[in-house]
């Protein structure tokens, strides 16, 4: 869904990530690979500039380059970070803005005088357009400024200041009721008036459909209903991502700084414990990917593990030994730094390696190849969004998507009509999340389609009277025949 939207400049599902869709559109424009490519590559190029700049905020956190480098580099290498660097997705551009924001602040507080200061409130607001963890930036910042310079706060100019730049950081959410004004070709949540704007923007929009009805249709909620299974799945995020020795120069860093440096600890310490309190309530939810919010805390720690490191080569260049003792153990102990985050890197690379995942070419292929002219094709917020609006193929089809979301959706649930989730409903009784009423009133026109996924129950239209007939080798797309109208 986001290679499509960020490719037509459309709208994605709550909270709209107004800025990704912005400068990801501009890879759209590099003259190798093809859309679906670029996007993916952006993502790859936000976690590289992502990962410099935790260096950058290592550094002057431990003001040691190779306690820098590997806290960096255990960040960069950490199995969830990675895995959301090789796809199409918002978490490797919201882990680079919370970096950015930290590093900025750190520059402050070294530097002092209004740029930086006023530099970092723009990143907190340009922040805040993207995820809603970067919320958790705003009291993260206030604390952190406040423990630096309390004086700041008596500043009239320098609120202001402040003020606007955080506003003017907020600017591109006015892209998400443009371009559905302007009728984007892909739209999610429809923020065309002020009332279903906020529902987007502040993600509202997912407690408007979270009956347990709603809830009870996502398999990975039913998957998650365990207290146990939910523990381990928190414990195994929470301790795997990094190798647990440097879990532990981590975690005694993090207490170092409670003694040391009070605002370095509050920042990284809201943030962590934020994203981790966020994650548990995502969870608790049944939430599958809870994960990917606990990447700011990860981050964090990365920079926990620089001002760990660096302490422990201070300690070595302090002792009293030779020269040529203690260069021998600088460069012993900078080569194990460095090495240590690079624990298991080949075998997390084999596992993330996605270069051969051609999943969504191959249902488009499957449906561009095996539907008939004019038929219908039940699908869920699939890769066929990209097969008629980014390459223009098979626009003689009409797809639907029945299908529940954990989201209030209103029109992007039929092609080619631009109509609200309640006129879909009228016309393909879109109401009926199991795919069956749509079949049945599709199938009155003519041939009727699903492309088989996780969320879709080939049975319940067993059930309801249908054949399943595979169509194709791959086993994909799926012929809904009533029985009635057989032979």
């Amino acid at each position: 869904m986001l290679q499509t939207e960020v490719s037509v400049l459309g709208i994605g599902h709550p909270t709209g990530y107004p800025t990704y869709m912005m400068l990801t559109h501009l890879f759209t424009y590099l003259p190798f690979g093809d859309p679906a490519y670029r996007a993916n590559l952006a993502s790859a190029v936000f976690g590289v500039a992502a990962v410099f700049v935790v260096y950058l905020a290592g550094w002057r956190l431990s003001r040691r380059v190779v306690a820098a480098a590997a806290g960096a580099l255990a960040f960069g290498i950490s199995g969830v970070f990675w895995s959301q660097a090789v796809i199409a997705e918002v978490y490797t551009l919201e882990a680079l803005l919370v970096a950015l924001v930290i590093f900025v602040l750190l520059v402050w507080r070294d530097r002092r005088g209004h740029r930086p200061l006023f530099l970092a409130a723009l990143l907190v607001g340009l922040s805040l357009t993207h995820h809603l963890t970067s919320v958790l930036l705003v009291p993260a910042t206030l604390a952190f400024v406040f423990l630096v310079d309390r004086g700041v706060f008596s500043k009239m100019e320098l609120l202001l200041g402040g003020l606007g730049r955080a506003l003017i950081g907020l600017l591109p959410l006015l892209y998400l009721p443009v371009r559905a004004l302007m009728e984007a070709p892909l739209n999610e949540a429809d923020p065309s008036t002020p009332g279903r704007f906020l529902l987007l923007v502040t993600g509202g929009s997912f407690l408007a459909e979270s009956s347990e009805e709603e809830r009870g249709c996502d398999p990975s909620a039913l998957a998650l209903s365990d207290t146990s299974t939910k523990l381990q799945l928190l414990g195994e995020q929470l301790f795997g991502q990094f190798p647990v020795i440097l879990l532990l120069v981590g975690f005694l860093a993090a207490v170092y700084l409670l003694l040391a440096d009070h605002a370095a600890a509050v920042i990284l310490g809201v943030l962590s414990l934020g994203c981790v309190a966020q994650s548990v309530v995502y969870l608790q939810l049944g939430i599958e990917d809870f994960y990917v919010f606990l990447i700011p805390a990860w981050l964090a720690l990365g920079l926990c593990v620089s001002v760990g490191l660096g302490a422990l080569l201070r300690s070595a260049e302090n002792l009293q030994a030779g020269t040529a003792v203690r260069r021998s153990l600088l460069v012993a102990l900078s080569a194990l730094m460095l090495a240590v985050p690079l624990v298991g890197a080949r075998g997390e690379y084999g596992t993330l390696d996605r270069s051969g995942d051609y999943g969504g070419r191959r249902a488009v292929e499957a449906v561009a190849q095996g539907a008939e002219r004019g038929a219908t094709v039940l699908h869920h917020r699939s890769s066929l969004w990209y097969m008629v609006l980014v390459e223009e193929r098979r626009q003689d089809l009409t797809l639907i998507d029945p299908f529940c979301t954990s989201w209030d959706r209103h029109t992007d649930v039929a092609w080619p009509d631009p109509i609200s989730a309640a006129e879909a409903n009228a016309r393909y009784g879109i109401g009926d999340t199991t795919g069956v009423t749509a079949a049945r009133e599709a199938a009155k026109k003519g041939p009727v389609y699903v492309l088989g996924g996780k969320r879709i129950d080939l049975d319940s239209f067993r059930e309801a009277g249908f054949d399943v007939v595979p169509v194709g080798k791959e086993r994909l797309l799926y012929e809904l025949v009533p029985r009635t109208t057989r032979g």
